[in-house]
């Protein structure tokens, strides 16, 4: 390894992607200004959202892959360099088509970004405890940029053109061309590696119809287009793990996976992301639907938890090292729980600080669990497949994230639907929180607030029974990972070079 800091290496790494991860958020204020702009159809709309996390979704597995085998640095840079151009594109975009496709040109970089800044930390710290140390900082900037995408928005939009959310993203691509061949090793590459073009499609094809057929039936309910597109991607899926099993140079060591320990991490990184992220998109409707507060008051107060997160990932890899990770993933379940607890027990229609208090506890948890497993993950895998088990773990994300939004999204509407009166439905006020806000603009005062008080009401009803599903998955989750991360410690204690030999070893026995 070179002489040179490996801290200095990690500014470098953390700051793409912070950006990678403001981009899923920054566009929140953007919309309207977009829309007057461009003037897209509802169907451009959607799609000016969606397109990035849908291609992300599908090309994390590829890239990571892709990554092993030409360097992470040289991926890193030929992103950074993608990344850059694509913004340009969009922030000048002259239509809505292409600035979809301008936002879809981002996800393919920042699908290059995301699963070579994790591997190349799996590279530049060769101690365990830095290495521990370095990707709960990574983790916890991954976290806090989806926070700060929209203060960043709102902020450049009093001042500027909505074109300015993406111009921000050039200058620090710029900085990273300029610093990876300073800070980064360029000896990562494993050139003999081949990657199966037909593992890459089953892939995409697998990912990103089952991730967008999730969201869509959490959003417009169940059709039978959307359980197909579902189905198609299961099918691909499927195809997708039996292709694994039959070449030699397989994308995923499908074994690997099948070990207790490492199978069992993924498992938990996807019910992690499922309580973290289910709960910010009811954060963001509580906060905005039912205290009624405007989009950048409503973000400012959800960068709170990201304080707890910006303290707690830190110290969890501190206090791995004494108690193991084990202890801390099994803690942080719990105290995810226990904020999901807080938020069930003390939210009413009018409590920002009981939901601050629970949003940041159930957030510091679950950061500092996510944190131990992607140490574990990226520690626990072979050096030479460091990209392909980043990318698996970051879609392993993105699957969580989806089911969260759709399931602890779907008990909401439901308990709605639900407890909302009768006698005040008025055209979409009794299906969705959204639906009432709408149709409160047409009605006269006195009933207008009677509907919204009622919808109020109903979606916290609905929210209190969401967190206590939270909480009951996660408590059920710590329990399991009680079994699953069994011996844990012991690995631990293995060199880099043993850990994987050893580890299918435990899995076969």
């Amino acid at each position: 390894m070179p002489t040179r800091s490996p801290w200095f290496a990690l500014i470098a790494l953390c700051l793409p992607m912070l950006i990678v991860s403001m981009d899923v958020s920054v566009l929140f204020f953007a919309v309207p200004y977009i829309a007057a702009d461009l003037g897209p159809t509802p169907e451009q709309q959607l799609w000016i959202f969606d397109v990035y996390g849908f291609v992300l979704a599908g090309l994390l597995l590829t890239m990571g892959s892709v990554a092993d085998r030409v360097g992470h640095r040289r991926l890193l840079m030929i992103g950074a360099t993608g990344f850059g151009v694509a913004s340009l594109v969009a922030a000048f975009a002259t239509s809505a088509g292409l600035l979809i496709g301008a936002r879809a040109l981002l996800a393919v970089a920042g699908a290059t970004l995301m699963p070579s800044t994790l591997a190349m930390i799996r590279h530049v710290f060769d101690d365990a405890g830095q290495r521990a140390k370095a990707i709960a900082a990574w983790n916890a900037v991954l976290a806090g940029g989806v926070a700060v995408g929209p203060v960043i928005s709102g902020l450049l939009l009093e001042h500027f053109w909505w074109g300015s959310v993406f111009l921000i993203n050039v200058p620090i691509m710029a900085a990273l061309l300029v610093a990876a061949p300073l800070l980064l090793p360029g000896d990562t590459a494993t050139p003999s590696r081949r990657i199966d073009v037909l593992s890459a499609a089953l892939a995409l094809a697998a990912v990103l119809p089952a991730v967008a057929a999730i969201k869509n039936l959490a959003a417009d309910g169940v059709t039978p287009g959307r359980l197909a597109v579902l189905g198609a991607g299961v099918l691909a899926g499927v195809l997708f793990v039996l292709r694994q099993r039959r070449i030699d140079e397989p994308m995923v060591d499908v074994g690997l996976l099948a070990e207790r320990r490492f199978g069992g991490s993924m498992w938990l990184n996807l019910i992690c992301l499922f309580a973290l992220l289910g709960n910010a998109i009811l954060m963001t409707q509580y906060l905005q639907s039912v205290l009624g507060y405007s989009p950048l008051r409503a973000a400012l107060w959800s960068l709170l938890p990201s304080v707890a997160v910006a303290a707690v990932a830190p110290a969890a890899a501190v206090i791995a090292q004494r108690v193991g990770r084990q202890t801390v993933i099994v803690a942080g379940l719990v105290t995810g729980a226990a904020g999901f607890s807080v938020l069930a027990s003390c939210t009413g229609t009018d409590s920002i600080l009981p939901i601050m208090v629970g949003a940041s506890v159930l957030a510091a948890g679950i950061v500092a669990t996510t944190s131990m497993i992607a140490d574990y993950v990226v520690g626990v895998a072979p050096a030479e497949r460091a990209g392909a088990t980043s990318g698996l773990l970051e879609t392993s994300s993105e699957f969580g994230g989806a089911l969260g939004i759709a399931i602890l999204g779907s008990v909401v509407n439901a308990v709605f639907r639900t407890s909302f009166p009768s006698e005040l439905a008025e055209g979409e006020a009794s299906r969705s929180l959204a639906g009432a806000v709408a149709a409160v603009r047409h009605l006269p005062g006195e009933q207008g607030a009677a509907v919204l008080d009622a919808a109020r009401h109903a979606f916290v009803d609905g929210l209190v029974l969401a967190a206590w599903t939270g909480a009951g998955v996660l408590v059920v989750s710590a329990a399991l990972a009680v079994w699953m991360l069994r011996g844990e410690e012991h690995a631990e204690a293995l060199t880099d070079d043993e850990r994987p030999v050893r580890e299918n070893a435990d899995g076969a026995s």
